[in-house]
């Protein structure tokens, strides 16, 4: 008997972008955790830190001008950015065409 084999989709990335030296960054980061831990959506998106001094020529392909940045990339193309997020419900609002 032959098993049926669907295609699995790969899961979005999540790519946060922040600065070593930015309180702003660090509650963001605590922000989105809240997020994603409360919806159960831990395993939604393949999740990337980048620290704009560790990878600036990542941060420049993004063109990302300000920290913390929370990009989404979804089938290859970028379907969504929020910049300087501040806060749960803002985070929430942004990723809820991805969350359960």
């Amino acid at each position: 008997m032959q098993e049926a084999h669907q295609s699995v989709a790969p899961k979005p990335i999540l790519i946060f972008f922040t600065s070593k030296t930015n309180g702003r960054s660090r509650r963001a980061e605590g922000f989105l955790a809240q997020v994603l831990q409360r919806r159960r959506n831990h395993e939604t998106f393949s999740i990337k830190f980048v620290a704009q001094e560790d990878d600036p020529d990542l941060v420049e392909r993004f063109r990302i001008s300000s920290t913390p940045t929370i990009v989404v990339v979804d089938q290859a193309k970028v379907q969504g950015r929020l910049v300087e997020p501040r806060g749960c419900e803002e985070i929430q609002t942004f990723l809820a065409p991805w969350l359960n």
